[in-house]
């Protein structure tokens, strides 16, 4: 069975073709971590962790990125409000995040970039 995606820049449905073969790289755009999840953030946790784990169950090599916005102006305006670090009060939904993850069944994907590491 050929695995079909729909592709917004072409507005088509294609076929989907890895740049390495039986290699997929996922860059999932993560939570800004100022407040508990909500329901929209679990959607995109549970549809991805399932792409993932379908590609894995086709055989395909998967890297599933997912990133964390761990500085922001919500984040240094909540922190500010409860009179705590914005990095503090960013690692406290951090951890909070991983329990809601683990409580719906989702894997953890391969790698958590922070904004505040990497930029």
């Amino acid at each position: 069975m050929t695995l079909k995606v729909y592709n917004t820049l072409t507005k088509k449905e294609e076929e989907f073709k890895p740049i390495e073969d039986r290699k997929v790289k996922m860059y999932v755009c993560g939570v800004t971590v100022y407040d508990d999840i909500h329901m929209g953030h679990a959607r995109s946790m549970i549809v991805f962790d399932m792409i993932s784990r379908y590609l894995r169950h086709q055989g395909y090599q998967v890297t599933h990125v997912t990133n964390f916005t761990d500085v922001d102006d919500k984040i240094i305006n909540r922190a500010n409000e409860l009179g705590m670090d914005p990095l503090e009060l960013s690692r406290n939904y951090i951890e909070e995040y991983f329990r809601d993850a683990k409580a719906v069944g989702v894997k953890k994907a391969d790698l958590y970039p922070k904004a505040s590491e990497n930029i």
